[in-house]
């Protein structure tokens, strides 16, 4: 399989191609060169392990959309036995950016709902590249409404770059669209989870996040814009903008999983194998399955008027600030 890399991975690139051409070379080879193997491999993991232990927020960011990352159905396909996808939203039609639908989780059943990005051209156009239009939202509302009719705890999987800003999307109710969402799960009876698995963008990310546990991949980003708008918006009228001032952007914004659960947006962080989710979906998958059934287990111990209210006051806490004396 061709791999793809980020410009920071370079060192780890030029040391794994080694690695692939050592063992072509070796293939029906007398020469045993096991050790020189086992050594080379150690050394990448090393290096691996040292370059995404001090990734910067701009680096996160690209790590959080990068091409070969797990997407939501794939991690579906890894956590649940039986899921069946629901379509539609009853009022316009079905948006393939959201996708949604019950299936169980060792033997637990749950509504589970998320963006879905699309992988090679053609998907990504049909879903859109992850960016919901208002249907989607309100197929993930009627979801969310049916889960709490058969008592299903809702686990979402946040992973856009915001919800779609098109014409066509504007008259049908975007804005209303996601602020109902947000009204609904506020008041669901039901345990709601959400994960952060890549990019966690604006309102259309919010829609999908209001939750009594709000968690974070470890290589993830959630913010209320991208860097790039961020920058555009702020320094544009100074110059033509570039990398440094998305890297400046992405710091100022606070978007990766530690900055944000310091600040407590967030209730807590998923690890990642090293070098990110895509190099190890598997167990990627095993880190979400587990944390999510730890935090269902807990969530499951109040009755639905505590839940409530327990969510009302996590949501009423976030931006409380203290005034200084001085």
């Amino acid at each position: 399989m061709t791999r793809y890399y980020l410009d920071f991975e370079k060192p780890i690139q030029d040391l794994e191609l080694k690695i692939e051409e050592l063992r072509s070379v070796s293939n029906g080879s007398d020469v045993n060169i096991d050790s020189e193997l086992k050594k080379l491999e150690e050394k990448a993991e090393k290096l691996r392990q040292d370059i995404f232990s001090k990734l910067t927020p701009w680096q996160k960011t690209q790590i959080a959309r990068h091409p070969d990352r797990p997407y939501t159905l794939d991690y579906i396909s890894m956590i649940t036995e039986d899921f069946i996808e629901l379509h539609g939203d009853r009022r316009f039609g079905d948006d393939p950016a959201v996708v949604g639908g019950p299936g169980s989780i060792e033997g637990k059943n749950f509504m589970i709902i998320g963006h879905q990005k699309g992988r090679g051209t053609k998907e990504r156009i049909t879903r859109n590249f992850g960016q919901p239009h208002p249907e989607g939202y309100r197929k993930a509302k009627r979801l969310m409404e049916m889960a709490e009719r058969f008592n299903m705890p809702v686990l979402t999987f946040v992973d856009t770059p915001g919800a779609f800003p098109g014409i066509g999307a504007e008259e049908r109710g975007q804005a209303e669209a996601i602020a109902t969402n947000l009204m609904v799960m506020s008041q669901l009876r039901v345990p709601i989870i959400s994960v952060v698995i890549g990019e966690g963008g604006s309102g259309g990310a919010l829609a999908l996040s209001v939750a009594d546990r709000l968690l974070m991949l470890e290589h993830a980003v959630y913010s209320v814009i991208s860097p790039e708008g961020c920058a555009a918006i702020l320094w544009k009228k100074d110059g033509d903008i570039g990398t440094a001032d998305y890297e400046r952007a992405a710091e100022a914004l606070k978007l990766t999983a530690q900055d944000l659960l310091k600040l407590k947006i967030i209730d807590g962080i998923i690890p990642e194998p090293s070098g990110g989710a895509h190099r190890d979906p598997a167990r990627a998958a095993r880190n979400i399955k587990e944390t999510v059934l730890e935090s269902l287990e807990e969530l499951q111990q109040y009755e639905p008027e505590k839940l409530i209210e327990k969510r009302y006051r996590k949501l009423r806490k976030i931006g409380q600030f203290s005034r200084s004396k001085e």
